[in-house]
């Protein structure tokens, strides 16, 4: 199949064509036809399936085949996207697809002054890509009106739901027309997810392609057994060893992220850090740096990292592990895409034992582990949090938590408890099994018959 065959014009399909992409991909595949005919859209994507252009064709296809309408342009689509860096992500695509087109788009998101968000909206767009935030308080200005919205698209709506927009989706909803065709990107199906399409979309087409919470066949896992106060040494050897030059490196904090990057540097390996109290433009400068290779490694958080989107990235490592499973395989998802080979490296102490356990459960595989000369050491066969959770499993449900990350967070300040109660409600949100979707997805299609 060749994008020529989905119903593209000329110039989006001239467009395409000069990005390289000659095939479209599954989700592309099945969902540009559901679009282009009108109908609401559910849809099961992980990061690296081309999602972005899977909504962003067609969208631009159906705006571009409407008459123009007189005076100042009215906002006629709707992005919604979790993050600054995935919104800039999709403001990209828009404008690389849409770059014969007589159509008009901006990105708008907080952490930049707003002013020049006002004046671009003031002259009028058809495309807004936007995080849910600064939308309201543009839409609070009277600064946009979205009563004329033709075409809603949340995109990594399980994300923003984890972020806790559910609110401001609900406020963003009441301000876009009923009648409007809605398309929901996620790559899990929660029942919080299922709530909001039930409520959100009009007898939707529903697609899912591959199997959810898998890993990409082409992305080579492997597990270094490490000590937790020998990881920086062992990345810095791997790095300078396999002669690494572009590697994202992820950890859990923010803090954890600043002290890496300097230590890396100070190791003569030129890092840059990535995480939500960046600036904009910091954050923004990094990445450039980054896929430009003046710098050799980006350390991110987890939330920083969405909206990373280079093609032939070959090094994803975990440095630490994610308490949340699912954030693996979204984490890894950064590398092995557009038919590439990656690799991801996880290094994993004892006390992040069963992490590794409740994620090999998640992916249904065992990740290979390996060892460097001078870092060998054994990770614990099962950890005693892990047997009291197999002797409660019939009673109440055990934390996923090892013990001593359990106590430890009694003792943190109110922010960071705060952050740790947040992912402890997401590990209640656990998304179904393949089997349930398909369960689920048919009373669906039954119901709405």
């Amino acid at each position: 199949m060749s994008f020529s065959t989905l119903g593209l014009s000329e110039p989006i399909l001239r467009a395409v064509a000069e990005t390289g992409y000659t095939e479209p991909t599954p989700i592309q595949a099945q969902a540009i036809p559901v679009v282009l005919g009108g109908k609401d859209l559910l849809a099961g994507a992980q990061t690296g399936t081309g999602k972005t252009a899977g909504f962003t064709l067609p969208m631009l296809q159906l705006l571009s085949s409407a008459a123009p309408s007189k005076g100042k342009r009215p906002v006629r689509a709707l992005v919604l996207t979790p993050t600054r860096e995935l919104a800039a992500q999709v403001g990209q695509s828009v404008e690389t697809y849409g770059k014969y087109l007589k159509l008009n788009s901006t990105v708008i998101f907080g952490g930049v002054n707003i002013n020049p968000q006002i004046n671009k909206l003031r002259g009028g767009v058809d495309i807004v890509v936007a995080t849910p935030g600064r939308l309201l308080d543009h839409a609070n200005q009277k600064n946009i009106d979205l009563s004329r919205i033709e075409l809603l698209i949340l995109d990594e709506a399980d994300r923003m739901l984890d972020m806790g927009f559910i609110h401001d989706i609900k406020k963003v909803l009441k301000l876009v027309p009923k009648k409007a065709q809605k398309l929901l990107f996620s790559a899990t199906f929660s029942d919080e997810i299922k709530t909001l399409a039930d409520g959100l979309l009009h007898n939707p087409e529903l697609i899912e392609v591959a199997r959810r919470n898998t890993t990409s066949e082409r992305v080579a896992q492997v597990v270094y057994p490490v000590k937790q106060d020998r990881k920086r040494a062992l990345l810095s050897t791997l790095i300078n060893t396999n002669g690494w030059e572009q590697v994202l490196v992820f950890t859990r904090t923010k803090h954890g992220a600043n002290r890496l990057c300097k230590q890396l540097t100070s190791d003569g390996i030129p890092s840059e850090a990535i995480h939500g109290n960046k600036t904009q433009n910091a954050r923004t400068k990094a990445l450039a740096a980054f896929k430009a290779r003046r710098v050799r490694v980006l350390v991110a958080t987890d939330i920083a990292a969405r909206g990373i989107d280079i093609d032939q990235l070959p090094h994803v490592v975990n440095f630490e592990l994610p308490n949340v499973p699912e954030d693996y395989v979204h984490r890894i998802g950064r590398t092995g895409r557009a038919g590439n080979e990656g690799e991801a490296v996880s290094l994993v102490c004892a006390e992040e034992a069963d992490y590794l356990r409740n994620i090999e459960k998640l992916i249904k595989a065992s990740i290979p582990q390996k060892s460097v000369e001078g870092f060998e050491t054994r990770l614990p066969e099962k950890t005693k949090s892990a047997a009291r959770a197999k002797t409660n499993s019939a009673g109440k449900r055990a934390s996923q938590q090892p013990k001593s990350e359990r106590g430890d967070a009694k003792k943190r300040p109110a922010q960071q408890n705060k952050k740790r109660n947040a992912q402890s409600d997401r590990r209640k949100e656990q998304p179904m099994k393949a089997e349930d979707v398909a369960a689920y997805l048919s009373q669906m299609k039954a119901g709405m018959r």
